[in-house]
């Protein structure tokens, strides 16, 4: 395991001991998209030719609490994550081992090559009709087809309930995203071509196609979204079918959005530079300054300790590259400059020692682990002093 995963690892298992400690549960769940190319018989070529039931049986059979399904355009798939209890280190194990693994499993069944990066380059020749949604247009006209990573996260009290629509609670962890997603942004957004699927609308006409984030925005459909009612395409969030028609469409339902309220993050990129431990420790600590906000003078997690609603936010640009341009800084530099890692890695430390809970990690390891990431990035070692 390399110096990031392994320290990302110890920084999950601090909170994930502390959150025990208050008798929470964080709940993290991946989406990660990708593509394959199609599938060559003779001088035929086979689109969406891969059996996902058969790869996903694999998946089962390894312990990963994750399948693979069909995504909107041809030859592209996506990762979905089960609710099956598993904690959030096992989430980012799950979806580390995964990717490691899908080349072999699509390889199985013939298919040459596996995509996890950020845009599959001319992946489909659909376009939609002008005007319209739903109707694809005659024709060869190429679309370059983004590849996203979503974080879904939620925390539990210890009675099972969902925090997020309690009080002002998902507020506040919204807010937290949106407060260190731009400074923390090279976390997933991490190669250049991250930054090119941001630009795809704009750059390739690609508005009617896309749906995709462009910057860090807050409410129910941005891209840092709050889940509660409502979902990032207006619809009713915790439906569940009771009674089924004909035609297959819900004619009595269910709903208890309760259940489902969550941060759905959307600004990641697919990459195989990605990394899910470094992301879900990203996740978990700010759903750890969530939580601080109601921690009582004596340490103890209290909802009605703090009631005011987080402050409005605008909508805040992306940068347009790993490094800095004319136009701004790049995500390596914000990186550098920003404080959130290691401010927030030290809080979580001194709790941990304040109320007797032991853990490996010490308190130079934020420092260590902000290093090891930006060395990623540099010609030269960055030297610790």
């Amino acid at each position: 395991m390399d110096d990031v995963s392994r320290l990302a690892k110890e920084g999950i298992l601090l909170f994930q001991c502390i959150f025990q400690h208050l008798n929470l549960t964080p709940v993290v769940h991946f989406e990660l998209e990708g593509g394959y190319q199609p599938l060559k018989v003779g001088a035929e070529i086979k689109h969406n030719a891969a059996d996902l039931a058969r790869i996903n049986r694999r998946l089962a059979m390894l312990g990963i609490n994750g399948e693979l399904k069909p995504e909107y355009w041809r030859n592209q798939w996506e990762y979905v994550s089960l609710f099956n209890g598993q904690d959030p280190l096992t989430e980012a194990y799950d979806l580390a081992r995964t990717m490691r693994l899908l080349p072999r499993l699509f390889f199985e069944q013939g298919i040459q090559a596996v995509y996890i990066k950020p845009v599959l380059w001319a992946g489909d020749t659909a376009r939609l009709a002008k005007g319209n949604h739903t109707i694809f247009a005659d024709g060869m006209q190429l679309v370059h087809i983004p590849n996203a990573v979503q974080v879904n996260v939620s925390i539990n009290d210890q009675f099972g309930r969902n925090l997020v629509p309690q009080a002002e609670f998902g507020a506040r962890l919204q807010h937290e995203f949106l407060q260190s997603s731009l400074d923390c942004c090279l976390l997933y957004l991490p190669e250049e071509e991250a930054f090119e699927r941001l630009a795809l609308k704009q750059n390739y006409q690609l508005d009617a196609e896309l749906s995709s984030p462009e910057d860090i925005s807050g409410g129910h459909q941005g891209s840092v979204a709050l889940y509660k009612e409502h979902g990032k395409h207006n619809q009713l969030m915790g439906e569940t079918p009771l009674i089924v028609g004909l035609d297959q469409k819900a004619l009595i339902s269910q709903v208890d959005w309760h259940a489902t309220a969550r941060i759905e993050h959307r600004l990641g990129a697919a990459s195989m530079r990605y990394n899910p431990y470094l992301n879900v420790l990203f996740a978990l600590g700010n759903v750890f300054n969530a939580v601080r906000y109601y921690l009582t003078p004596n340490g103890v997690f209290d909802l009605s300790y703090g009631q005011s609603a987080p402050p409005a936010f605008s909508a805040q640009q992306l940068p347009q590259s790993l490094h800095n341009t004319a136009q701004g800084l790049g995500a390596i530099t914000l990186f550098e400059q920003q404080t959130w890692l290691c401010d927030t890695l030290s809080a979580a430390y001194n709790y941990s020692l304040k109320h007797q809970i032991t853990t490996a990690w010490q308190l130079e390891d934020s420092v260590r682990l902000k290093a090891a990431v930006l060395n990623q990035y540099q010609p030269q070692p960055v030297l610790l002093t």
